[in-house]
């Protein structure tokens, strides 16, 4: 009998490499992981669209980790185990600030992702996460949606400055996490949640819902926002690529993604 029940994986980073693709080796090694009767989950800080291709490229099922922790669901049987959206009068505050500031802001639902105006950051969302922005005026919008979460996209001085005076405005009243893809290293996506929410935590409400020991549960990342998520799990692997914070929590570490660490992983521990 398999020792874990569970694999949770990061994608950007850990199984989606500098092109934005899948290694043939990792995706293999999820294949064969799953056909031995380990549960292969995705948890990653990306909106639950950013996921479909991969999730059927992968032919998985059950249920997965989006917005860093703020949703643990099923697409294709559309239910919620966990959701924490951002409070309404948080977004309110959030939507006037970034105004006020010139600050680009992007919300996103649990299906759709809003912006007031376009942006550089557009093109990134379309090529590589293949997800088309939907523009809408934002007010009034913490009334009309459920927002899990805000996101700036960071590429130079002068928004890096913008989402620090954001950071100091909200600090307290939301969680900042900083991702990056391998196929933009010079561009961080902060992703904006409520204070309580993290993967560590949407994996403890994954495996209570599921029935999995938390000792059953192996998991691989490498930002800062998988930091949670390592802590934990039964069993934490960090990336060769991983951040040197990530790598500090974990219990053992792998190669980079770009020699498909997952499967090194996979074929050590799971199999």
């Amino acid at each position: 009998m398999a020792k874990y029940k569970l694999l949770i994986v990061d994608l950007d980073g850990t199984l989606v490499n500098r092109s934005g693709d899948i290694s043939e080796k990792d995706r293999h090694a999820v294949a064969n992981a799953t056909a031995a009767g380990v549960k292969v989950a995705l948890s990653t800080g990306r909106i639950v669209r950013a996921c479909r291709r991969i999730i059927d490229l992968l032919s998985l099922d059950g249920y997965h980790i989006f917005y860093d922790g703020a949703l643990v669901s099923d697409p294709h049987q559309n239910k919620e185990v966990y959701t924490k959206p951002i409070d309404k009068e948080v977004v309110r505050r959030a939507v006037e600030f970034s105004r006020r500031n010139d600050t680009y802001l992007e919300l996103y639902s649990s299906e759709n992702f809003f912006a007031e105006r376009e942006n550089w950051s557009d093109t990134i969302h379309r090529r590589f996460f293949k997800v088309e922005p939907t523009f809408v005026d934002f007010s009034g919008i913490w009334e009309r949606e459920r927002i899990i979460k805000a996101e700036l996209v960071v590429h130079n001085e002068e928004e890096a400055a913008k989402a620090e005076s954001f950071r100091r405005e909200f600090d307290g009243s939301l969680r900042f996490s900083i991702a990056r893809a391998p196929a933009y290293p010079g561009i961080d996506f902060v992703n904006i949640i409520d204070p309580d929410v993290s993967k560590g935590e949407a994996l403890k409400a994954l495996v209570s819902f599921i029935g999995i020991p938390m000792s059953r549960v192996i998991a691989i990342g490498d930002g800062l926002n998988d930091i949670s998520l390592l802590q934990v799990a039964g069993t934490a692997v960090a990336m060769g690529n991983a951040f040197p914070e990530v790598k500090e929590v974990a219990d053992h570490i792998t190669l980079d993604v770009e020699e498909s660490g997952v499967a090194a992983v996979v074929e050590r521990f799971v199999l």
